[in-house]
């Protein structure tokens, strides 16, 4: 018994060994993924309209011999690249949208972009971090085409919209689901990481089950009656019921909100109403997100919002309509595989810097890829050592430590492969 045992103990070493890509396959490769990653930054695209980085992205999988999808959910890329042996299939993916931000940070490759969003030209701005994320699963395919003795299949999904499809279209990740990406060859289970500004670079965060919170928008019409600015009894304002409503809306999450089971964020992100100083108008828009990390807390704030929004418009004569979309579900992280990937965590990063952290009022579209097989969302760290309140995304003076970024391709590329030989 003994000599089989031996032979098939030298045998396992001798396959964890040929499934470790060489730390110079990464190294050459850095330079390059922090040029792609300058090169999106500089070039950023909205939501649907990613049509350059696709054209970009597409055309680096096709230099590997992968073979590429393009046209998903709009403006998404797939990549297909099969191992030297049947197995498994994973998924990795990197979001590819920019953001209506005006970029204040003053690099060499700063954005000056604009594009058109609501209507209007806006300044666009890789805000969130997406051109990190497109660079590094380049660089991931780049590396898994070179080392690819593993059995089973990696699909590389590039997906656009994350932030958010422009008002009146679909897409993101679930128009990605709804046409198939998950399929043909079906996929096992998928990874995904977030650059995250306040978290030192080097280290991964993550939460086994809920990561971040589910997402909702919503948007309040309120009509009331214009009149002239002097004689305000003559009409019904509705910028002073709007202001009513949104300080109503708070009180939900002060006053019903069961906060000590999970958080719960109600923002307003734009009022807009009238044209000058002297006329009352007629109507008023207000935008905002909700973000809750239990199903049964948001049903209840959903249908106290429905409730108080007319209500509360009403009390100042107006009346109000309020719309809340679907939005995204709870990211969560599939317990037993992110135990079971919790070791290659470890090994690439160190295991001090792989934190478990709480979950955040952030969202995800990953949720809807999450939902459909075992999923695993991760945070890389993105912010250089010693720096004290690091501008927060979805902001123009957003910062990224490019020196992280290495640990990124490495974390997922391993990840794949440890996946793929379990």
């Amino acid at each position: 018994m003994k000599t089989p045992l031996l032979f098939l103990f030298f045998l396992t070493g001798f396959i964890q060994a040929q499934n470790t890509i060489p730390e110079s396959d990464f190294e050459e490769l850095e330079e390059q993924v922090i040029e792609w990653r300058r090169d999106f930054h500089q070039h950023p695209e909205l939501g649907n309209r990613e049509f350059e980085t696709a054209k970009k992205i597409a055309a680096h999988l096709e230099s590997l011999g992968i073979e590429v999808q393009t046209g998903v959910a709009k403006t998404g890329v797939v990549g297909i690249l099969k191992g030297n042996r049947p197995g498994k299939v994973v998924g990795l993916r990197a979001d590819i949208d920019g953001l209506p931000v005006k970029e204040r940070t003053d690099v060499p490759f700063k954005s000056v972009a604009t594009s058109e969003f609501r209507g209007e030209q806006v300044p666009v701005m890789h805000a969130c971090g997406h051109d990190t994320h497109i660079a590094i699963l380049m660089g991931v395919a780049e590396i898994l085409s070179k080392n690819n003795d593993f059995p089973g299949t990696v699909k590389f999904i590039f997906q656009p919209a994350e932030e958010g499809a422009p008002p009146g279209e679909e897409g993101g990740a679930k128009l990605m689901v709804e046409e198939n990406v998950l399929k043909n060859p079906d996929v096992d289970a998928i990874f995904g990481l977030h650059i995250s500004a306040d978290k030192d670079v080097n280290t991964i965060s993550y939460k086994p089950e809920g990561i971040m919170a589910a997402s909702q928008s919503f948007e309040i019409k309120v009509k009331g009656k214009q009149s002239h600015g002097s004689t305000p009894w003559s009409g019904i304002d509705p910028i002073m019921a709007s202001v009513k409503i949104i300080d109503g809306l708070q009180t939900i999450i002060s006053r019903e909100a069961e906060l000590t089971q999970e958080a719960a964020v109600l923002s307003i992100g734009k009022i807009e109403s009238g044209v000058r100083s002297n006329i009352i108008p007629e109507e008023a828009t207000i935008i905002g997100t909700l973000r809750t990390l239990d199903v049964d807390m948001q049903k209840m704030i959903n249908k106290r919002m429905e409730e108080m929004v007319p209500a509360l418009a009403a009390a100042y004569r107006a009346e109000a309509t309020i719309e809340i979309a679907k939005g995204y579900p709870i990211t969560y992280n599939d317990p037993e595989l992110t135990a079971k990937m919790l070791p290659t965590l470890q090994k690439v990063a160190g295991e001090e810097n792989v934190v478990n952290i709480k979950a955040i009022t952030g969202a995800e579209d990953f949720s809807f890829f999450a939902q459909e097989i075992p999923g695993l969302y991760f945070f890389l760290g993105g912010k250089t050592p010693g720096v004290v309140n690091p501008a927060p995304h979805h902001t123009p003076d957003f910062f990224i430590d490019e020196s992280g970024l290495l640990l990124g391709v490495k974390t997922l590329s391993q990840l794949a492969i440890d996946y793929l030989n379990q």
